[in-house]
């Protein structure tokens, strides 16, 4: 079983920022090859990638709608992801999920079924 407990959220006007932390618990996750993603809902709008990553290092992947803007990182321990968001805009409110894939190879999943642990989600919220 794996944890995920996401922090950080909160309402930031256009422009501004903010990094989301989740903290990653359980057997099987940093033992394993695992990606790890932040994923995004707005109301009445599909589940979407935001970003992930292998968390045995490898390439990063973004959705083109936060390239450039958002990244995603892990501790050195691996048992802490964050998502480093500047220049927010509205379009970027929503609920923000970190998700979790054991014993994966390869490109990480941008398919939100794929992913088989999920955190409580934390609210961002951007004013124009």
């Amino acid at each position: 079983q794996v944890q995920l407990v996401e922090s950080g959220g909160g309402s930031v006007q256009a422009g501004g920022s903010l990094r989301l932390s989740c903290v990653v618990s359980g057997s099987g996750y940093i033992s394993s090859r695992a990606c790890v993603g932040w994923f995004r809902q707005a109301p009445g709008k599909e589940r979407e990638v935001v970003a992930s990553m292998p968390t045995g290092g490898g390439s990063t992947t973004y959705a083109d709608s936060v390239k450039g803007r958002f990244t995603i990182s892990q501790s050195n321990a691996k048992d802490t992801v964050y998502l480093q968001m500047d220049s927010l805009k509205p379009e970027d409110t929503a609920m923000y999920y970190c998700a979790a894939r054991t014993y994966w190879s390869g490109a990480c999943p941008k398919l939100p079924v794929i992913y088989g642990y999920w955190g409580q989600g934390t609210q961002v919220t951007v004013s124009s």
